[in-house]
């Protein structure tokens, strides 16, 4: 290969890895607003932080198919930047680990839910059990053992 096309492909490779960085780093907030939307029950913005989220993870997405065949292109690019490459890892971790926070606080509330409303159906007393097909149910009704 061309010392002219390798240079090419390591410009952009690391143009690539930048813009993965930039969208971590726009990630990062989002997660962050999504976490603040939770804590106070703002259902617009977990919408607007939910989208936000979805477009940013599309985007990193596309920029890692663009990684993956310039790394595959060229061997040599990608121990240069392979760096950058574990420090945008590090920051991915970042971003996977807010992700699980934010999914726990979504199952707490989905929890708090769930017990208000069988407070107010007056299912609150009712124990839970599982049906014959390893599903949760709610409440104890007659089902049916055999058939003769």
């Amino acid at each position: 290969m061309s010392p002219n096309l390798q240079a090419e492909l390591g410009a952009a490779l690391r143009a690539v890895l930048d813009e993965m960085g930039a969208t971590t780093s726009q990630l990062i907030a989002v997660l962050d607003e999504e976490r603040e939307a939770l804590n106070v029950a703002d259902a617009k913005a977990l919408n607007r932080a939910g989208e936000a989220k979805q477009m940013l993870m599309r985007r990193l997405e596309q920029l890692d198919v663009e990684r993956l065949h310039l790394c595959s292109t060229s061997a040599e690019a990608a121990q240069q930047v392979e760096a950058r490459w574990q420090e945008l890892l590090k920051s991915l971790a970042v971003c996977r680990d807010q992700n699980q926070h934010n999914g726990a606080l979504v199952g707490q509330r989905l929890t708090q839910v769930r017990r208000a409303l069988a407070v107010l159906t007056g299912n609150a007393t009712q124990e839970r059990t599982y049906g014959q097909n390893g599903s949760l149910r709610e409440a104890h009704r007659s089902v049916q053992l055999a058939q003769a």
